[in-house]
This record gives C-alpha cells, structure tokens and sequence, in this order.
C-alpha cells in the first residue's frame, strides 16, 4: 500500500459540502484515495511520501472539460491568428490532418504538462482528425507516461465539402470505419470504476462537419456502452446559421431531434443560446464546458455563464484548443471566466447593472450578477467534474482521489494580497504549481515536471510543428 502525507499548508480548500477554507491543514492518502483531509493534529505523523506544504494553499485538482491537445503543434500559427472559427478551421484543417503519431504524441505530452503545471489533473480532450495514421491511441499511452488523469475521445468528422460540410473531403473519415474504431477503442480502454485514470467519451466534431446519421448512431453506440457523448455546439453565428438553412431548425432543437439532449451528454462553448434553451439544458441535464480566452481570441463571444449557473445547468472549464488559445493554462482560463462575466453583466441593457449598482457600490451584500473569485474555483473543480460524470474527483474529502496542487503564497504576484489568499488565487496573475499530485502520485515538483524528462520532448515537440508548417 502506498501512502501520501501532506501536511502545513497554509489553507487547504476542500471544495466539500460545506465549502471549508482550514489553515494549518494538510491531507492523508492510501492508493492514491484520500482517508483524512483536515489539521495537522489529526493527520498520520508519516507516510511512504510526505511534502511539506508551509506558505502553501492547497487546492482540489483542476478538471478540464475541453481541449484538442493536438493543436500545441499549431499554436501562434501563421494564416490562423486574426480569423474567426470558419475561416480558421480553413486554414488548419489539412495541417492537422498531416499530424504523424509521434507528433500526437510530443502535443499530448507538452498539453498535459502545461495543465499540470496550471494545477490541472484531470483532461478531457476532444481529438477528432485521425488521418496520417494518428489515432487516440498513441494519447491514452502518453497521458498514463505523464500520470494525468484522461478522459479521451474518439472524435470524428464526416461531412467534408462536398457533401455541403465545412471540411476538405480528405479530412474526414468514413462513418463504418468510424463506428467500428469507436467500438475499439471504448472496448480496449474505458474504465468505469472510482479512481480511474482512463475513459473514453465518443464526440463527433461540430454540426457542420459530421452526417446526422453518424450523430444518431454515435449516440445509441455511447449509450449501450454508458459512455459520455460530446460535441461543440452553439459556437458561433455562423454554426447557427448552418442548421438553420440546412435543417430549418436552431443548434439545440436540432440536437434534440437526434437524440443529443441528456445527462450523458455535454457541450462545448454553448453561447449563442437563448434562456429556453438554457431551461432545456437544466431539465435534460445537459452539461456545458466553458472556454473563454477561446472565446474571445476567436471573437464568438460570451457565453452565459451565470444563468446557466442559476438554472442550475452543469457548467465546467474548457481550456480549448491551443491554437484558439495558444495556452493551456487552466487557473487562467478560471480567471478569465470570473473577468468575462464580470463583463457580460456591463454589456446588459442599462437597467441591468444600474438596477444592482447600490447594492455593489454601498451595500454589504454583493449582487447576485457577479461572477466570485470561489464560484471561479468552483467551476475548475466541482463543475468540471459534474460535467464529466465524475463523483471520485473535483473535491478534497475522504474517499475521493488524491488529485490537488498548491500554490506558494510567498510570492510576488501574490504580495499584498493574502488578507484573502483563496480569492488572490483568481484576482491575481496566474501562478505556476509548486507541487502538482494526481492518484497519489507528485507530478509536479517544486514547479518541474517529475514524472518524465520535458527537455527532449519539447524539442521534438517544436522539431514536428515547424514541419507541419513548411507546407
């Protein structure tokens, strides 16, 4: 049995039921599941690994609900850097397409370092070109190198140009050759049980680029298997106005159509929704990660975040894809998602904010508009989980995983800041991980990758992505 020991920790965040925020506290671990969270008295006096966490805040693990690792290889590309998500798809379909194995694996590696790094310890991501003998094989393999826990897809896209979609017609699969590899893959990967490290969600990729027969068969091939289903959805305009001349119908209400609204299924970006759509979302029990520096860099705009929160929709975080982002930094993402409600709330009709505008100025109690520095925390953690289907993770409390990272709070950016060190987490500039544990085991330590040697894969890393950009 192996046993972890962390202890001192300035503040623990638990993220339980009851919210806690305990000083001098720290957290006893068996097989990578926690047996004790609380002070320092009532821990074990030693374990086979013990870290001390003085002048540290520790934290439940960051859950990503969104990304294409994939794209660390076209990150700041060229052709790609001033467009919106159509045009920008154009310009990057094909170099995708030209992604080798090892390629996928150097971004799969380099992807989930960065997040471990940002205090991320569980990631979805949502592969879906697998041309050129890719396949998300060669990710499961590098994300159990690196030790973060992966949720992986089978993604896919089937619709190409020729048939009225969005991408080249070589870019896309055949829908047999993508049922049967789907099957595959959930059949040889998928775990189910608590502390997993692996499972598998099917996604096909957008509306605009996949059949409607291959959503109607993904969904009924998850379910049999009771695996999670997920697709971007509700991204842009132009998404919107591509159901509605080919299907006469709005994103959600064509999702509906085919089966694609439940408590198995979750969405990526979600913003251009109306608040009966938002209400359909909460009944189904449809979940919706949140990406917002994608957002903003592709100018699709705000989504919102808070009324989804207030009807009571599942709601996590999505770094997305890193050539939408060119990060992959999950504590900024929770920053900026706390920021852009704070904006969305000054872009209402004026009798929105003015209407509150005493109770924030002059009252003690907040108005309920305003997106917190813990409801931020509480969206990377708790609403990421929930959005995964998760119960083992998101919080530090006996009998879930031990997957947390710390903060040193004697630093700079957090200097004059820790009369309130839970919220300085998010008002302040992102921080890098001092110390980063997933299943028990140190990822991170003292601010370094420790699970695998990053220098030589960085360097192939970059090796492969000036590659693919010489065509």
């Amino acid at each position: 049995m192996a046993t972890l020991l962390a202890k001192n920790a300035s503040v623990l965040v638990t993220m339980d039921g009851g919210r806690r925020e305990l000083k001098n506290a720290g957290l006893y671990a068996e097989d990578g599941i926690l047996k004790k969270v609380g002070p320092n008295e009532e821990l074990p006096a030693t374990a086979d690994t013990v870290i001390d966490l003085t002048g540290q805040i520790c934290l439940p693990g960051f859950v990503n609900a969104h990304h294409h690792l994939n794209q660390t290889l076209t990150r700041n590309f060229p052709g790609a850097q001033d467009n919106n998500l159509f045009p920008w798809l154009k310009a990057l379909y094909r170099v995708w397409a030209r992604t080798t194995p090892e390629a996928s694996r150097a971004s799969t590696l380099v992807g989930l370092a960065e997040l471990a790094l940002s205090g991320c310890t569980t990631v979805f991501d949502h592969s879906y070109v697998f041309k050129n003998g890719n396949n998300v094989d060669c990710q499961i393999e590098a994300a159990r190198d690196i030790g973060v826990r992966f949720h992986a897809s089978r993604g896919s896209m089937s619709l190409g140009e020729s048939k009225g979609g969005l991408p080249p017609d070589d870019c896309v699969e055949e829908e047999p050759f993508i049922l049967k590899d789907s099957q595959r893959v959930i059949e040889k990967y998928h775990d189910a049980g608590t502390g997993s490290m692996t499972q598998i969600a099917l996604a096909p990729c957008s509306p605009f680029s996949v059949t409607t027969s291959l959503l109607t068969e993904t969904a009924k091939m998850a379910r049999h298997y009771k695996v999670k289903l997920h697709t971007h959805l509700c991204e842009t305009l132009d998404e919107e106005r591509f159901t509605l001349e080919r299907f006469q119908m709005r994103p959600v209400d064509w999702m509906e159509s085919l089966g694609w609204l439940g408590d198995d299924v979750w969405f990526a970006h979600a913003i251009h929704v109306d608040d009966d759509e938002i209400r359909k979302f909460a009944a189904t029990g449809c979940g919706a990660a949140h990406c917002p520096c994608s957002n903003m860099r592709l100018g699709s705009g705000i989504a919102p975040v808070k009324k989804y929160m207030a009807a009571g929709v599942k709601v996590g975080l999505g770094v997305d894809g890193s050539a939408s982002n060119d990060s992959s930094n999950l504590l900024m993402e929770a920053r900026q998602a706390m920021l852009l409600a704070r904006l969305r709330l000054g872009l209402l009709p004026p009798e929105g904010p003015r209407k509150y505008m005493h109770l924030s100025q002059s009252h003690p109690v907040r108005a309920r508009e305003w997106m917190t520095a813990r409801e931020a925390l509480e969206l990377a953690t708790l609403g990421g989980a929930s959005v995964l289907g998760r119960s083992d993770i998101g919080s530090l409390e006996p009998g879930k995983c031990a997957d947390f990272f710390t903060l040193d709070l004697n630093t700079i950016g957090f200097a004059g800041a820790l009369h309130d060190p839970v919220a300085a987490v998010l008002f302040c500039a992102p921080q890098p991980a001092r110390t980063t544990v997933i299943n028990g085991r140190v990822v991170v330590k003292d601010g370094e990758i420790v699970t695998m040697d990053m220098a030589p894969v960085v360097a192939t890393h970059n090796r492969l992505a000036a590659k693919l950009a010489e065509r």
